[in-house]
């Protein structure tokens, strides 16, 4: 019965009534199981989850209500049973939602819906699935940052969530009630049974491998694409910098060097002896590498950096902020502590034309300029 206590999750109903018309028993079941994996995960680990924090209850019983809603949109509309919803069946549901007469804080509360529903899958699925709507709704009432902007609270609080993304307590540390919740955490993350997660599993959770991705992009203004290009010959800790090759630069057309952070320099040190003992980096010249042991491109590297701002607390729902933004923020502030000439260096300006304008710049003035600079 749709209703009985096998069908909810603390009070959150699994399969609907309206829900129900539209499925044959076997889909009944498998919609069932469906939904309940992901109120859990709601319940548990939704709202942040390298933190191991859910949503409140309320939160997650408004947004499965509208995600059945969505669900049965989709139905309703290809005439059959669909459990994995994709993106272009969410850009589907936002150009009908537009078409109707509701508040746009309505709307906004099925996007947020829909939104949860990727997240889901990246966390507890492994999809590299990044939905960026076709439509943006906003809440009115929400105050945002203008587009493509990090203000330098921001930059602070990203680099201090990239010293806690990933992280988990000391195994000791915790009650056995909490073990069994970071177990769960980690068995979704490292993709393996709770049952097989181990002390050398729960170390090699504190890496230093996101927290020096997200500090070097900051310091250095990386491009996407950069830092999937990134090689660890690019890494001078003797003299705080990166080295990029001319072969191996964005554009092509010169070498350059990137002044870094002491602190920066500090945890580079620590993540090229870590990724020395990690067997998936021998032979290979890559700074960083996925999980699968590919290069970042910028669908992996925008999942690190929307996963790190999430615990940073930043509105990604209601502020435009994408990789670029660290990019874009690194030029403003160097600018405006060093002028232009020390930026187009520091970023390596993608203008030839506009490049050539500026007056020569010195190391010691971008390193003055990305010490100066959260």
């Amino acid at each position: 019965m749709p209703h009985s206590e096998d069908n909810k999750v603390d009070g959150i109903v699994l399969v609907t009534e309206d829900a129900q018309e539209f499925l044959n028993p076997k889909q009944e079941i498998t919609y069932r199981e469906h939904r309940r994996e992901l109120a859990e995960w709601m319940l548990s680990l939704g709202k942040n989850p390298s933190k191991a924090e859910g949503y409140s209850h309320t939160t997650a019983k408004n947004r499965m209500n509208r995600l059945d809603i969505f669900y049965r949109f989709i139905w309703d509309r290809k005439g059959r049973y669909i459990q994995d919803l994709t993106t272009d069946h969410a850009d589907t549901w936002m150009r009908w939602l537009a078409r109707q007469d509701y508040k746009e804080s309505t709307k906004c509360h099925y996007q947020k819906a829909a939104k949860t529903l990727f997240k889901w899958k990246r966390n507890a699925r492994g999809s590299d699935v990044e939905w960026d709507p076709k439509i943006e709704y906003s809440d009115p009432s929400t105050n945002y940052q203008p587009r493509d902007y990090l203000t330098r609270q921001d930059r602070r609080r990203l680099r201090e969530a990239a010293m806690e993304y990933g992280s988990v307590p000391h195994y000791n540390s915790v009650t056995p009630e909490e073990r069994g919740r970071w177990k769960t955490y980690l068995a979704q993350r490292l993709q393996k049974p709770k049952d097989q997660i181990t002390k050398q599993d729960w170390n090699r959770a504190n890496s230093f491998k996101y927290t020096s991705m997200i500090h070097t992009a900051l310091d250095a203004g990386l491009r996407p694409c950069e830092v999937g290009r990134a090689n660890s010959q690019w890494v001078d800790t003797d003299n705080g910098v990166l080295r990029i090759p001319r072969e191996e630069s964005s554009k092509n057309r010169e070498n350059w060097i990137v002044a870094l952070k002491t602190e920066t320099v500090s945890i580079l040190k620590r993540w090229i002896d870590e990724r020395e003992q990690r067997e998936k980096y021998d032979g290979r010249d890559a700074l960083w590498l996925t999980k699968y042991g590919n290069r970042y491109d910028k669908d992996s590297f925008r999942t690190v950096f929307r996963n790190v701002a999430e615990e940073a607390g930043l509105d990604l729902e209601n502020r435009d902020l994408t990789p670029y933004s660290i990019r874009h923020s690194t030029a403003t502030y160097i600018a405006d502590e060093e002028g232009l000439a020390v930026a187009a260096q520091q970023c390596r300006h993608k203008s030839k034309r506009t490049t050539e304008k500026y007056e020569h710049s010195s190391v010691d003035r971008q390193t003055d300029a990305v010490n100066s600079i959260e």
